[in-house]
């Protein structure tokens, strides 16, 4: 945890438009470990937990998505987000695969690599939020029901079968 802090806090000094939000951890210890490196430094929020509203409000507002939580690994890329993973390895590969979300690690040196190329490679950041999203596009519901009153003859059209969104 040490690593990840030291890049944010040393991120934010260098890009002075770049503003760093992190929604503390409820765990004392990892709370203690934040505050030491980014409480009081310009352009780093420290904000309680949010609500699944407020965050995917932040998300949809957001550059880019730094994160160790694999729920937020499938979450960002419905937004456009490009996700870096901050763990040696992922439960989700479908987004690495599709290009939606990168393993970096906690390594200090390769978070600001990184991060830094997202921010300064337009082509690569593009690359990323603009990847096809393996994790749906906010229809299944639909498309669920549409399937089922095919199923039992309540409609007579094949519902259209799911391809990955692609963000524009």
């Amino acid at each position: 945890m040490h690593q990840i802090f030291k890049a944010v806090r040393d991120l934010a000094d260098e890009y002075k438009d770049v503003v760093f939000i992190y929604p503390m951890h409820r765990n004392p210890k990892v709370r203690a470990i934040a505050e030491k490196y980014l409480s009081g430094r310009n352009r780093i929020e420290l904000i309680e937990p949010l609500d699944a509203i407020e965050f995917h409000n932040f998300t949809n507002q957001s550059y880019l998505v730094l994160t160790d939580s694999g729920g937020i690994q499938e979450e960002a890329p419905t937004f456009g987000k490009p996700v870096l993973v901050l763990r040696n390895h992922t439960e989700r590969p479908e987004g690495v695969e599709a290009g939606t979300s990168r393993v970096i690690g906690t390594d200090y040196d390769n978070i600001v690599r990184n991060v830094k190329q997202l921010i300064e490679d337009d082509e690569a950041y593009q690359r990323m939020s603009q990847a096809n999203n393996p994790y749906g596009d906010g229809q299944a519901s639909r498309r669920i029901c549409e399937a089922i009153e095919y199923y039992f003859g309540l409609r007579s059209d094949k519902p259209d079968e799911f391809v990955p969104l692609r963000h524009k």
